[in-house]
């Protein structure tokens, strides 16, 4: 059984770790189609495109394909990769002593008696920042961790996060404990067992 993550992002590529043996890495390369909805309802559309680009690519026949996707919600702005340093800046200062929401949507995708079948779900975690000074975040964007993360901030990152209620892993852009309950579902409907921790039921 082939497990492929639909996505370069090297973090997430650890943390599938937790769960699977043995991966390949096939990033997506379509561009995303934004949907209009809640923020959940964003990143589930968004994995599952991920997902189902990479699989469509691929003999579906023994493969299971992850896609993710995770963006920041503060209010009603919904924060993705900022483009810029002046944008990653802005966000910061406005998660600045506040708490927001962080979303993953998840969508395995895989053949099942002959045909394609999505499991499709995402987590929720809520964060709330420390009081950050302009200074602290001017020295933070100018070492580049910002730029290619959700809301322009990793968790891992020291001195950003007051607390959190939910999953830590979701935050750093995939939800473990979520992804293992779904893997190993589909593991056991399909009755095979390679690539799969038995520990992890």
């Amino acid at each position: 059984m082939r497990f492929i993550l639909a996505s370069a992002s090297p973090r997430r590529a650890e943390l599938i770790k937790e769960f699977v043996k043995e991966s390949e890495i096939i990033p997506a390369q379509g561009e995303e189609m934004a949907v209009a909805g809640t923020p959940r309802k964003l990143v589930e559309a968004l994995s599952k495109q991920k997902a189902d680009e990479v699989y469509s690519n691929l003999n579906g026949a023994d493969i299971i394909v992850l896609g993710a996707d995770t963006v920041v919600a503060y209010g009603k702005k919904v924060l993705g990769k900022p483009k810029t340093e002046a944008e990653a800046f802005e966000m910061l200062k406005m998660l600045s002593g506040r708490s927001h929401n962080v979303y993953t949507g998840v969508c395995f995708v895989y053949t099942s008696k002959g045909g394609k079948k999505y499991v499709n779900r995402s987590a929720k975690t809520r964060v709330t920042f420390n009081k950050l000074s302009d200074e602290w975040i001017t020295e933070y964007v100018k070492s580049g961790s910002p730029m290619d993360k959700a809301g322009a901030y990793g968790i891992q990152d020291g001195g950003l996060v007051k607390r959190i209620r939910g999953s830590f892993t979701n935050v750093v852009g995939l939800p473990v404990e979520l992804c293992k309950k779904l893997y190993a579902k589909i593991i056991k409907e399909q009755g095979k067992e390679q690539g799969y921790d038995k520990n992890c039921d």
